[in-house]
């Protein structure tokens, strides 16, 4: 019991390092104790998930519910969430009772990591190390997101992404283009358009055509 405890401890004060680390909001530990919402519903979760693995029933739902009412993020104890997790300002952030999360993830505010359907087993998603899911992204169904992915704001993702890659888009789709800056932050204001470069790219094709024609 005194080690579960010890390894509780640990969590949250990485938990609450990593806010103050990250966010140039943040002015003092108190401040992060007290005002953080994402802060709030992960030291509940973790709470939650640990009875549930104990299989105590209700209580971890009860809890989860509370929580929700409260900060506005619903997390299923049932869920499997990694060290550091940083959910900012995190409204609206619904995260799936299948979903797995890994270390050093970053999500917004209006985040789904959600499924598809009444599919039984797994059927949320599972995100790698040091994702960022950019606010109001839809991650949908039993898919796997690499390690290093930044998932552009509005996304809607439904299927597998490599390591190391940028998505953006309805449906989400990868883009090659950097996005980042040297210090690995998404830069949400110089995310392409794939539809629009691939409009761009049929119109430089069709003039290509009018010159073949008219000589």
């Amino acid at each position: 019991m005194f080690s579960v405890i010890k390894r509780g401890i640990i969590k949250v004060n990485e938990d609450i390092r990593v806010i103050y680390d990250n966010d140039p909001a943040a002015k003092n530990i108190l401040e992060v104790i007290l005002c953080y919402p994402g802060l709030h519903a992960l030291i509940a979760y973790r709470l939650a998930h640990r009875l549930y693995k104990w299989h105590i029933p209700l209580i971890p739902r009860v809890i989860s519910y509370i929580t929700r009412i409260i900060t506005g993020i619903e997390i299923h104890p049932a869920s499997k969430i990694g060290r550091r997790l940083f959910i900012d300002h995190g409204e609206g952030v619904v995260i799936g009772e299948t979903t797995v999360v890994g270390d050093d993830v970053l999500i917004y505010q209006q985040v789904t990591l959600g499924g598809t359907g009444k599919d039984s087993g797994k059927r949320h998603p599972t995100l790698g190390n040091k994702v960022i899911v950019g606010a109001g992204a839809k991650v949908l169904g039993n898919i796997t997101i690499g390690n290093n992915v930044r998932i552009g704001a509005g996304s809607v993702v439904i299927e597998d992404v490599p390591d190391d890659s940028t998505v953006v888009g309805v449906p989400g789709r990868v883009v090659h283009r950097s996005v980042i800056d040297e210090c690995g932050n998404l830069m949400h204001n110089r995310i392409p358009d794939p539809i629009r470069c691939e409009i761009n790219k049929l119109n430089a094709e069709v003039e290509i055509l009018k010159e073949k024609i008219n000589n």
